[in-house]
């Protein structure tokens, strides 16, 4: 049996595309912006339904890891219980990804709105802000978690070379039908070829998920 080949990143080779990087960041700045002002109704009605639920907060920060290692909070429309992080330890033993990595298709901290805006991946509108100032991208790998990166090894950090997107290649293909390990090849696949038709392709796959949901919870 061959052994499947690993992805390997240079980082050098990432800091020399300049010319990428300022379309790029031209790019997250101008489709944020235009988002989060004509997106404001539908974002609106959903804070309306998160608060007539159940009286807690509209919207969720978490510390995320970014480019670097560099931590930021990145926000969200709450989906779950306001007492969900607490309840994360008594559910870890019932984990349905390997690796790195939580996810529970039936996780009973969802709530009945989170149900619908997760599914139609509208919880994460938020991180429009999170792209204006400059914590993220609209494209790039799943910003993880501080705990799960003190479980990565040397080849899972090659994700954090690049600033996290809204959306990435995961998120528009496999999502939730692959683990942990699948996840990191795709986020290193997507780095190793990124480029601006490549982040339209992956804008263009994430719109049509919203009205047609992938394997997303």
């Amino acid at each position: 049996m061959v052994a499947e080949q690993r992805i390997l990143i240079n980082p050098q080779n990432i800091k020399s595309r300049k010319g990428y990087h300022f379309v790029k960041r031209t790019l997250d700045i101008i489709f944020s912006s235009v988002g989060l002002v004509c997106l404001s109704p539908l974002m609106a009605v959903i804070a309306y339904k998160i608060k007539k639920e159940d009286k807690g907060p509209v919207f969720y920060k978490q510390v995320r890891v970014g480019k670097n290692g560099h931590h930021f909070e990145m926000y969200k429309f709450r989906s779950m219980v306001t007492n969900a992080d607490q309840l994360l330890e008594q559910l870890k033993d019932q984990n349905e990804v390997g690796g790195a990595m939580f996810k529970m298709k039936h996780d009973p901290r969802i709530t009945r709105i989170g149900h619908f805006i997760r599914e139609h991946s509208l919880d994460e509108l938020p991180q429009l802000v999170n792209v204006l100032k400059g914590n993220m991208s609209l494209v790039g790998p799943r910003p993880p978690l501080p705990s799960e990166v003190e479980q990565y090894t040397a080849y899972d950090r090659q994700r954090l070379y690049v600033k996290p997107g809204c959306t990435g290649l995961w998120q528009a293909t496999e999502r939730n039908d692959v683990g942990f390990d699948e996840m990191v090849k795709l986020d290193l696949d997507y780095i190793k070829r990124a480029d601006i038709w490549l982040d339209m392709w992956i804008i263009f796959k994430t719109i049509v998920v919203i009205f047609k949901p992938n394997s997303s919870y």
